[in-house]
């Protein structure tokens, strides 16, 4: 309770900091380095909300170094990355021409290891990147549509038991764009409140009513969908076209694992649909990789829209969405990634078939099972090793994502740097991405990561000049 208080006085300390040096700037007391608008422009409407250019001026400017650190190789076990210093207090950095090497990779979602430039994935892709080229320069319903493409979509639908799929180039817009063409005016979307930012914004888009129940709580979640059929649409009272149910897999800021059958039991009671996002699970959960429906022993037919990204387990680019042939009939028609969206790059679809194929053991090796065993086993180890050192870790026990709480904003800045110095890189994340009382550091665990690596990640964590402990 005590830290908590201290982190909000802290916070007011520097707000009231923050509007007397705006004021001392105003007056040209101090120099303003921030980007101003011209006088001209006095009376247009601002671009941003004035807190949250307040915050970044005044106190993300502070500790932004922690953040977009630039690296310059292969985001593996091991990364390199730029050296750069700030003169002017983080306003503007200046490149060494140094190169930090060999820095433990905790902040990338490598989580199978794929992410490397040798193997059968890099040099399937470089094969066809001489066949074929690195772009595809049209849309997949123009000139942009390959056998490779085809032949993606057909090994994505096997890998996850589905009758058909289809890639998509972007992760993001995977979401963005597909959940316009499912639901619009009339239709109910139900979200969970952690939702990642892509399906925010694509409930958004759709124009459909968007009600947000509690992280994971499966009361929250009843209680709108009796409201939604009892109730029906705002003054009309009419039945709603549609009720869409909205989850993740696996969620990337707390760690925690959807509590899927308890929501597929909900869907089949209130005859609602599920829109199940695998970004972070699919190819990291389950024996075989198949994600999420696969570690809870599901049927994949239960989930109306499995979604997921090749960005994370696949060291790739680009998302899919798998269900039954009518609804990727429907998306190939009325999705705005399939009709505006340029194509896949074929080198990016090689790079996925292989490590699909890897992984579902096609490959005649048990190299990809190996993997997912391995990342796991190192997935439960280093929670174990955090928890016995008596850090507060949040998340499932069976999550790759660890999250590391430490309350005040300044701890996760001296983390940052001090890990940074003991050549380990680690994502530290505070408000407004999370609650002010929650600033946490974040490990992405990865199958490429040796036990070495995760006791000299452990043992850095807990040294008294990282203020950790």
């Amino acid at each position: 309770m005590l830290v908590a208080v201290l982190t909000y006085v802290g916070y007011g300390v520097l707000t009231l900091f923050g509007y007397l040096r705006d004021f001392m700037r105003q007056w040209k007391i101090e120099k303003c380095q921030n980007a101003t608008e011209r006088e001209e422009q006095k009376d247009f409407v601002p671009l941003y909300q004035d807190f949250e250019n307040f915050y970044n001026r005044n106190l993300y400017m502070r500790i932004r170094d922690s953040w977009n650190r630039p690296i310059c190789s292969v985001p593996g076990a091991k990364v390199d990355m730029m050296e750069r210093v700030s003169h002017d207090y983080n306003w503007t950095f200046t490149y060494t021409g140094r190169v930090i090497k060999d820095i433990i990779n905790m902040g990338s979602y490598n989580y199978l290891g794929f992410a490397q430039k040798t193997g059968a994935c890099q040099e399937a892709a470089a094969k066809v990147l001489s066949q074929y080229g690195a772009g595809v320069c049209s849309t997949r319903q123009e000139m942009g549509n390959l056998d490779k493409h085809e032949e993606l979509e057909k090994l994505v639908a096997r890998f996850l038991g589905v009758e058909s799929a289809m890639a998509y180039g972007m992760g993001f817009a995977t979401n963005s764009m597909n959940i316009p063409a499912l639901v619009g005016k009339g239709c109910l979307i139900l979200s969970d409140e952690l939702n990642h930012a892509s399906l925010v914004l694509g409930a958004r888009l759709s124009g459909a009513t968007i009600r947000i129940f509690k992280h994971n709580n499966m009361q929250s979640l009843e209680k709108l969908l009796k409201d939604a059929i009892v109730h029906g649409q705002p003054r009309t009272r009419r039945p709603w076209k549609k009720i869409l149910i909205l989850v993740e897999g696996i969620y990337s800021m707390e760690g925690s694992i959807v509590r899927l059958p308890e929501v597929i039991a909900l869907k089949k009671k209130y005859k609602s649909y599920l829109y199940l996002d695998e970004a972070h699970s699919i190819g990291a959960l389950g024996p075989s990789g198949r994600g999420v429906v696969e570690y809870f022993g599901l049927n994949p037919e239960d989930v109306d829209v499995m979604m997921g990204t090749f960005t994370k387990s696949f060291g790739a680019a680009g998302g899919y969405i798998g269900g039954k042939k009518e609804l990727i009939d429907y998306l190939r028609t009325y999705s705005h990634s399939a009709a505006y969206a340029t194509s896949m790059s074929p080198p990016v679809v090689e790079q996925i078939i292989t490590s699909v194929k890897c992984i579902m053991g096609e490959d005649g090796t048990t190299v990809g099972r190996a993997r997912v065993q391995q990342l796991a086993e190192n997935t439960r180890y280093f929670r174990r090793r955090l928890k016995e050192m008596g850090f507060i870790i949040y998340g499932n026990e069976d999550s790759l994502l660890l999250s590391l709480l430490m309350v005040p904003l300044k701890l996760i800045t001296a983390f940052g740097r001090e890990m940074l110095k003991r050549n380990i890189g680690v994502v530290v994340v505070g408000f407004p991405a999370t609650p002010i009382i929650e600033s946490r550091a974040r490990f992405c665990l990865s199958a490429a990561h040796t036990k070495e690596m995760l006791d000299t990640v452990s043992v850095s964590s807990c040294l008294p000049s990282a203020h950790a402990c």
